[in-house]
């Protein structure tokens, strides 16, 4: 899988569009405790995320593979 498009929502989920045209979204908030992710907790870090087309990764150094976004992914 290779994302499209993301957009980080205010609820810390993240609206995920696939090159073949998966819509869905995906919960980072379970990620928020780990050591990782934890600077992700001030919003304007989480809203701050990057694609990288089979990732995505924010300033932090924080990052989620495509095929772990995939497996995650609530469909819409």
């Amino acid at each position: 899988m290779r994302i499209k498009r993301i957009k980080p929502n205010q609820d810390y989920t993240l609206h995920v569009v696939t090159e073949d045209g998966k819509t869905g979204v995906f919960d980072v908030s379970p990620y928020l405790e780990l050591e990782a992710f934890a600077d992700l907790k001030q919003k304007d870090a989480f809203q701050n995320v990057m694609n990288g087309g089979y990732f995505i990764e924010w300033d932090c150094g924080a990052d989620l593979s495509a095929d772990t976004i995939e497996a995650q992914l609530k469909r819409v």
